[in-house]
């Protein structure tokens, strides 16, 4: 008897601890589903593809986000020391901002589904985020120990949600709200580009573990793109600007295929499919508001694309918890 009590004691203590280093940026796959929810249901209403897997691919999401939400929750509850740690790291500090991404996201996922619900989401991930926003952006202002080093693409999470926040909020409030949240996004984008790549050029590389990161690139002009045309409703020159530069993102990521693919497993690599569920979403929009035939085929190519990321990306996540590989203590 006291061998099991042992036994489970040290069960007890090895969850703890995991649950100790349990990082922020779990809340990426939530991103990267909920992308692909969304992305499923566009393909199954603009390009008919009669597959009906979107409404389970939501749930599925829906239960994911339940699951790190809560262990999240007990590691604020228990560590709070690790989760200040965390904020104020000068890159992990970013992924904060993927809970109310996340929250967003789904509620753009319900919006054909439950409006009601969708409403709700939207408002709570608007708030957070704004306060993410502000925080982040304030702690950027008054740093005193940050380098260029600490400069990568993670740093565009807090620009994204603010430009996404449009794409539900134009169905929920005055269009207002949705144009203030969208310029602050674009205008913050284009200044942290700007400092990304004097970084990237003339200093020292990234480390390999932020290399998938770089496909973060592709989605401030992405959900530009989709936000703006929600907006205006239409596709306009400006639009098209975005569109079009996103989808360069993507052809000079693609080509860099050889340093990906040197890349272990690490959660970063969920990196790439929030992204790629962008472009495809970006692309469908396209092909449904202009009828020009080369978007649904660019469409269906990055549509393929994405589903083999998210089989993958669940396959290797597993594979890494299932070995300890996450959730352990950083060297």
């Amino acid at each position: 008897m006291t061998t099991i009590l042992i036994y489970n004691m040290e069960n007890n203590m090895k969850k703890e601890c995991r649950i100790k280093y349990f990082p922020v940026s779990f809340f990426s796959m939530i991103l990267g589903l909920a992308g692909f929810t969304i992305a499923f249901q566009k393909a199954e209403q603009i390009l008919k593809i009669p597959l009906n897997l979107s409404y389970p691919i939501l749930t599925f999401t829906l239960v994911f986000f339940g699951i790190i939400f809560t262990i999240y929750l007990v590691k604020i509850i228990r560590f709070k020391d690790e989760v200040k740690k965390e904020f104020n790291h000068p890159i992990k500090l970013s992924f904060f901002p993927t809970f109310s991404i996340s929250l967003l996201l789904l509620s753009i996922a319900f919006l054909s589904v439950n409006p009601i619900i969708s409403k709700y989401l939207w408002v709570f991930g608007t708030v957070i985020h704004f306060i993410f926003t502000i925080k982040i952006i304030s702690i950027w202002i008054q740093h005193t120990k940050f380098e260029i080093k600490h400069m990568n693409p993670a740093w565009f999470i807090p620009a994204v949600g603010n430009i996404l926040v449009p794409v539900a909020g134009v169905s929920h409030f005055s269009p207002e709200i949705s144009w203030f949240f969208f310029s602050v996004g674009l205008f913050f984008w284009i200044i942290l580009l700007i400092i990304f790549f004097n970084r990237i050029i003339f200093h020292t590389p990234l480390p390999e573990k932020l290399l998938p990161t770089l496909f973060i690139l592709i989605a401030p002009p992405t959900v530009g793109f989709i936000s703006f045309v929600k907006l205006t409703g239409e596709i306009n020159a400006f639009s098209k600007v975005l569109y079009y530069f996103g989808l360069f993102m993507v052809f000079l990521l693609f080509a860099q295929i050889k340093i990906f693919k040197k890349i272990k497993f690490y959660l970063s690599w969920w990196a790439y499919s929030f992204p790629i569920a962008a472009i495809t979403i970006a692309s469908i929009l396209m092909f449904h508001e202009t009828s020009i035939s080369s978007f649904k085929y660019i469409s269906l190519a990055l549509f393929g694309i994405l589903n083999l990321i998210i089989i993958l990306l669940l396959i290797k996540t597993s594979m890494a918890i299932s070995k300890k590989e996450i959730c352990v203590e950083e060297e």
